[in-house]
This record gives structure tokens, C-alpha cells and sequence, in this order.
């Protein structure tokens, strides 16, 4: 079966029904909670979107309460999972492109989740659209299952597993090629301080898992020289910002909270200044805790055996009226455990002059499946068929999918590794600005995601 000529045929349309999810500002929104609608208005939109999509070509459909969606093809009781998420972080600002709408420019898709992860879920639903149309027999019934709350802590899939039946196996559209059998565990931890400082309002960040890219701060005063100061540190560090009377702006890099070093914490650098500049003891202890992405200066540094480094990214500040909270995303190996990082945290913290207090918010321990298991190798060697790429390995990631809340799931997909941009346009990576990916990768990975299902169920 040619599966990637069969996947050009549809880019047309498989670009329309994209287009219909991208147009859906499909952002966790508590605020429009409702029933049937547990993360807002706007998935529960993009999760109806997905599911007249398959009932038009007609695929079974569930609605599991609004959390997810599953699409059924077959009847038989041993089960295939594919695994992929409606729900998008916000836009952001500075596109060069409409974000909530399907640009295709010099060979690029740009749009809010074209690569995360509407894109990619909506080309294992075209693989399974082709299977079915080619009446291609299968030993196992598929389920597409679609949730609505993967960027804000999965609690689709909490609520999924509790409620609706588990595949015994599957893989996840939802990060990069060749195969990614091992997740880092995911940490949040919160650190509030009642003590005094001289930012009256601080308000950056708007997702854990996301580097802050801009910040300001309201402080209590601000004098000719500190202005000087702050010129000569943007010059320093190569940052852009402004203060405008008593506010204080800077710009840094957004990007992905799993790999923290792609981008540039505006509010980080911000406390950095606010701690010198004023001579601010809570803002030079924060800092201090805040400044490296390994978490050396926390005592947690860890380079895991299969999994690398332990990443810390500084993903929301708070500071009003005396109170301030911090939100962390700590991405760890399976080499170390939320037990050890907390006590690193709680071991400086009672070392420095301010009263910083670290809670553990929430927990989300490691995937590891056996690279040498048959889902692994049979997943490799349906990617080298169609990439003649015998090179890459399988490997482990920082960022955290729908894989680790299944038994026997690994990641798959899309991002090819080594990819060569083609383009002289600025291609943003997921939870960038001009979020983008190649259009003839999307349509290879139909094909990928089609042979797959096809020998993972034969």
C-alpha cells in the first residue's frame, strides 16, 4: 500500500480540516466552565470540531464528558491507542502571521497548534481516514482518543482513565520522530514569601511550561542613576526594555519550558536587576534560587543516565501587595525523584536572609518503556521505511506528553530530527510566535502514522 501517495492526494483537504481546529482559540478557560464543558467554551468547541470531523467521514465517536473524544475503527476487543490533544497555550504576541488561521507559505504551515498538536493529531486521523477507506483488515481496534487540557496538566486524561477504556497500547503524535520511549518526570513547585521588597506588582508568565519571553514590574521609586543602570544591563545581557515612570519592561525569548536554554526569562533577569539595582534582598534570593536552568544553585543538578539533564524553568511570577508566589516546572530524570529535589529546595531556602517557602504543587513521575520492546522497534522501523534515516536512535525527552498516563505508550512524531530549514521566514516552534512546520512533513507523517497502525495491529 503506497500510504504517502495516498496521503498527498488529501492535503487539500486534510489542510481544510485544519484549519477548521486552528481557527478555535481552543485555550484552557475555567472562566467559561460549564457542563460538558470542564475546560471552557472554546475546546469544548475545537473537541466537537474534531468529532463531526470523524462522524462526516463516518467513524464511531465518543464524548467522554467533554474531557476528550475518542474515534473508533473496528470492533475487535484487543485495542490500539493513538493519543493527541485539541487544546492549545496562548497565542502570545508579535505573529507575522494570523495565528488562528492556516497560512501555508514557502512550503511551511504556520498557526497556533499546527505543531502542537492539532497538526499532527488531525494526520493520525487522516492515516486512520485512509485505512478505513482502503478497507485494510486490522487484528486490533484503533481508538483516536482526542483531550482537551494536555497544555494545563492533563486532567482530560486523569478524568479519561477513570471514566472511559484504556488502549493496551499506542503511541503519541505529540513530539518528534524517530521514537521516545522515556518522558522526564514533571514538578511544579511554588515558592511564596511574605517579606517586604520594593516591586509593588509583578505579573509575568501566563503558563508553567512556557519561558517567560516578557515581564514588568511596578517598584516603589526609581532614581536617574538606577534608570542608567537599567540601560547599561540590557546592553550588558543583550535585552531590550523600557521604563516608563515607576514600570519596568523587559523583553527576553519565549520557548518550550522542557528545553529552557531556547529561550531568554524576562522576569528572571528582571528580579536579577530589581536585586542589585535596589538593593532588594527578596529579589537577590529569588534570583539566586531562579538563575540556572540545571538548578545547580538548588543543590538538584542531575544528567540522567537515559534522560539528560534535569531542567527548571521560571514559568509564572506573582507579586502584589507584599505577597509573592512562583511557580517553577521542573522536568527531572528518572535517575532522581520529587522527594530529593524538594529537600534541595527546602535545604538552601533555610540558608537564605529572606523567608522563601517551597511547596510541592504536584508530581508527575517519569515514562520509561524498554527501547528494546517490540512497540519501540516496530515503530523504528516503519520511521526508517519512509526516511531512509537508519542513523537516529530512540531516545528520551524533557517535555511531557499523553504517553506517560498509559501503560506501554511511547511519543511518535512529527518533528524529523536534524530537520534543515528550507525557508528564509522565521519558523517559531511550539509555544512560540509563528508556530510552524514544514507542510510535506505533516503529509509524510500521514503516511508514517498509517503503516504503523497497520503493523501494530497485524
Amino acid at each position: 500500500m503506497d500510504f504517502l501517495k495516498l496521503a498527498k492526494e488529501k492535503e487539500k483537504d486534510f489542510l481544510e480540516d485544519l484549519n477548521t481546529l486552528v481557527s478555535i482559540e481552543s485555550v484552557r478557560d475555567l472562566s467559561t466552565k460549564e457542563e460538558g464543558a470542564p475546560f471552557g467554551t472554546k475546546c469544548r468547541e475545537a473537541l466537537d470540531a474534531m468529532l463531526d470531523i470523524a462522524k462526516r467521514d463516518g467513524f464511531a465517536t465518543k464524548d467522554i464528558d467533554g474531557y476528550a473524544g475518542v474515534i473508533e475503527y473496528g470492533t475487535q476487543k484487543d485495542t490500539l491507542g493513538v493519543l493527541g490533544h485539541l487544546d492549545i497555550v496562548p497565542v502570545g504576541e508579535d505573529w507575522t502571521k494570523d495565528p488562528l488561521k492556516v497560512t501555508v507559505n514557502d512550503g511551511y504551515v504556520f498557526g497556533r497548534g499546527v505543531m502542537d498538536d492539532k497538526g499532527p493529531a488531525l494526520a493520525a486521523y487522516y492515516a486512520l481516514k485512509i485505512i478505513r477507506e482502503q478497507n485494510i483488515p486490522l487484528n486490533r481496534r484503533v481508538m483516536l482518543i482526542t483531550g482537551c487540557d494536555e497544555e494545563s496538566g492533563m486532567e482530560c486524561m486523569d478524568y479519561y482513565k477513570e471514566h472511559a477504556e484504556i488502549p493496551q497500547m499506542g503511541f503519541v503524535p505529540d513530539a518528534d520522530f524517530p521514537v521516545i520511549y522515556g518522558e522526564k518526570g514533571g514538578l511544579h513547585v511554588v515558592l511564596t514569601s511574605d517579606d517586604s521588597t520594593v516591586i509593588q506588582s509583578m505579573h509575568a508568565g501566563s503558563r508553567p511550561n512556557i519561558v517567560i519571553g516578557k515581564a514588568e514590574c511596578t517598584v516603589t521609586d526609581i532614581t536617574e542613576k538606577q534608570k542608567e543602570e537599567f540601560e547599561y544591563y540590557c546592553k550588558v545581557h543583550q535585552l531590550e526594555g523600557w521604563i516608563k515612570d515607576k514600570t519596568i519592561h523587559l523583553d527576553g525569548v519565549f520557548a518550550h519550558a522542557a528545553m529552557p536554554w531556547l529561550g531568554v526569562n524576562a522576569a528572571v533577569h528582571l528580579l536579577n536587576f530589581i536585586g542589585e539595582s535596589f538593593d532588594d534582598q527578596l529579589a537577590k534570593d529569588l534570583y539566586h534560587l531562579l538563575k540556572d536552568w540545571q538548578g545547580k544553585p538548588v543543590g538538584i543538578y542531575k544528567n540522567g543516565l537515559y534522560m539528560s539533564f534535569l531542567t527548571m524553568n521560571t514559568g509564572i511570577v506573582d507579586i502584589e501587595n507584599g505577597k509573592t508566589e512562583i511557580l517553577i516546572d521542573i522536568r527531572y530524570p528518572n535517575d532522581t525523584n520529587a522527594e530529593e529535589i524538594m529537600s534541595g529546595f527546602e535545604n538552601v531556602c533555610s540558608t537564605l536572609k529572606s523567608n522563601i517557602r517551597p511547596v510541592m504543587e504536584s508530581d508527575s513521575k517519569p515514562l520509561f518503556v524498554d527501547p528494546q520492546s517490540k512497540l519501540v522497534k516496530d515503530l523504528m522501523t516503519v520511521y526508517q521505511k519512509y526516511t531512509g534515516d537508519t542513523f537516529s536512535c530512540a531516545f528520551t525527552l524533557g517535555g511531557g506528553t499523553y504517553a506517560r498516563k498509559f501503560d506501554n505508550f511511547v511519543s511518535y512524531g512529527p518533528v524529523l530530527p536534524n530537520e534543515v530549514k528550507t525557508t528564509d521566514q522565521f519558523v517559531g516552534e511550539c509555544h512560540q510566535r509563528d508556530e510552524g512546520i514544514k507542510l510535506e512533513d505533516l503529509i509524510q507523517a500521514i503516511a508514517i502514522y498509517a503503516d504503523a497502525i497497520v503493523s501494530l495491529c497485524s
